[in-house]
């Protein structure tokens, strides 16, 4: 079957559409980083031999392995050798602590722990539940991918893997406790695959500088390799680095978050560089300003898509801005196939235009938390016909053209660079330090980061604030970090002794 067929299927997995891609255009770049660049011959082939690899050390369907490091072609080979092994992939966050990385490798349950010196830095002095360590870079932190893999030429077993088996593994951000690891389908994959494939395809250029264990980066990831495309990893972002890479090579595609949008416009030799071959530009992960939209459709060529969506599924809206530049405010409208409804505090269903919490379904919507039945029933909301919802936990509001607008996050979620900080758990920290008496996070503007978390603490007399708040972010990943700290003498509460942090805000913004 040819890999248009396959698109044309009700079904296929990612391996083999890279297999297919590697009969039709063995030649044709399919991935670059800084320091290489692979063909689709090469990746199938290095697909192969990290499978056979696996199976000849027992891995079995179902499997899991633990994957950690920066962006790179390596990663990107492993992440897709472990699907063709009928594995699991999970995917570390590397900017997480140590502490927290080695608890998201334990709670995968994987023997195979595949890193890089990066990882290996940020795990150093963590006790490693993984009994098998490759050093995706060749570097010392494992044994070498190179010397690891199974001899060239070497084929997997194959194993026929159904729509409902494991494809990923996504970790949330959390500083307490182990992060609640999403676990995806290969369903819900596909559902990406052929849903962006259209706006994607042979010709597609896609830079990405997200992290690939983020489902930003795969929801652009998955319909350029499932189309053919190439794609170009960035190991770290930076504005200029990024259009100098975009000029160079073409680039057709990119997924990137709202701050990153903000310091690329913000260059002032923006226009110098040539950015012509653009096609479409995709936004997701956090608050996207309306004017920014509208500075992005003004200068940079090629369309321009926000996404707004849950790494656990759910409703995802699309708003083609280009298309609608009456609605930049909003952030679209239900994807196709996509179901979205909002319901009051008692988990009654509103009336159109009604402001209350997002919920929503969809053919995309993640088989659970790993290991948490508890938390993944704490999603679902049931409309009256049983069919099952997955709560947004954000407020919005849903007009007469069906696109939806954001008003606040029921659950006080700070969205800063792209990625989700819970406050609960930075207050859990702060309150476990004995020198603070009451404490409160909240999110506050940032031109660099979107938002960014700021705490309000009662401290015991004598308490230097700036000491708490730095004994809190050693502890914290350096996405999650405090960047202010403002000492009050009582918190707000409602007659119920709920914190009021809408009034803490509004207090610090003055």
């Amino acid at each position: 079957m040819t890999a248009a067929q396959m698109l044309e299927s009700d079904f296929a997995t990612l391996p083999d559409l890279v297999r297919a891609h590697a009969a039709e255009r063995p030649d044709a770049v399919a991935a670059a980083d800084f320091q290489r660049r692979l063909s689709w011959s090469e990746l199938d082939q290095l697909t192969d031999r990290i499978a056979a690899r696996l199976q000849q050390d027992g891995f079995a369907k179902g499997d899991r392995t633990a994957i950690a490091g920066l962006n790179s072609v390596e990663q990107m080979a492993v992440i897709i050798g472990t699907l063709r092994a009928g594995g699991v992939a999970g995917l570390v966050t590397n900017s997480a602590t140590g502490e927290q990385m080695a608890a998201m490798i334990a709670d995968t349950g994987a023997r195979h722990l595949f890193l890089d010196n990066a990882a290996k830095a940020s795990l150093e002095g963590q006790v490693i539940t993984a009994s098998d360590l490759i050093a995706m870079d060749g570097g010392d932190a494992g044994a070498p991918l190179d010397a690891w893999l199974s001899l060239a030429g070497a084929k997997p077993v194959h194993v026929d893997i159904r729509p409902e088996d494991g494809f990923n593994i996504i970790y949330s951000s959390g500083t307490t406790g182990t992060p609640k690891g999403i676990v995806h389908s290969h369903a819900m994959r596909w559902q990406h695959i052929i849903r962006g494939a259209p706006a994607y395809g042979p010709n597609a250029v896609t830079i990405l500088s997200t992290p690939l264990y983020s489902n930003t980066t795969m929801a652009s990831f998955m319909p350029t390799v499932g189309s053919g495309g190439q794609t170009v990893l960035m190991k770290k972002f930076d504005a200029r680095g990024f259009l100098e890479l975009a000029a160079r090579e073409r680039a057709t595609n990119t997924m990137l978050v709202p701050v990153q949008y903000r310091r690329i416009m913000a260059l002032e030799d923006f226009e110098a560089f040539d950015l012509s071959s653009f096609v479409v530009k995709y936004c997701t992960s956090a608050p996207f300003p309306a004017a920014l939209k509208a500075d992005v459709l003004a200068r940079w060529p090629g369309g321009l898509v926000e996404i707004y969506g849950m790494t656990e599924g759910g409703a995802a809206f699309i708003l083609e801005a280009h298309q609608f530049p009456d609605k930049l405010h909003t952030v679209g409208r239900p994807a196709p196939g996509h179901i979205a409804k909002v319901i009051d505090e008692d988990g009654n269903e509103l009336p159109q235009g009604s402001i209350g919490e997002v919920v929503g379904r969809s053919p995309a919507m993640m088989t659970g938390y790993n290991n948490r039945p508890d938390a993944t029933r704490a999603m679902h909301w049931y409309d009256g016909e049983g069919n099952l919802f997955y709560r947004h936990g954000d407020i919005g509001r849903i007009d007469e053209d069906g696109f939806l607008t954001l008003m606040d996050r029921a659950k006080d979620m700070i969205i800063s660079g792209g990625f989700n900080i819970f406050p609960s758990d930075l207050e859990a920290i702060l309150l476990a330090d004995d020198r603070v008496v009451e404490a409160a996070v909240v999110g506050m503007p940032s031109e660099e980061w979107g938002e960014t978390p700021v705490a309000f603490v009662v401290l015991k007399d004598g308490t230097d604030a700036e000491a708490v708040r730095e004994t809190c972010n050693a502890k914290v990943g350096k996405t999650q970090r405090i960047s202010g700290i403002t000492v009050v003498e009582e918190l707000p509460r409602s007659p119920i002794g709920k914190v009021l942090k809408r009034e803490l805000r509004d207090a610090y913004a003055r």
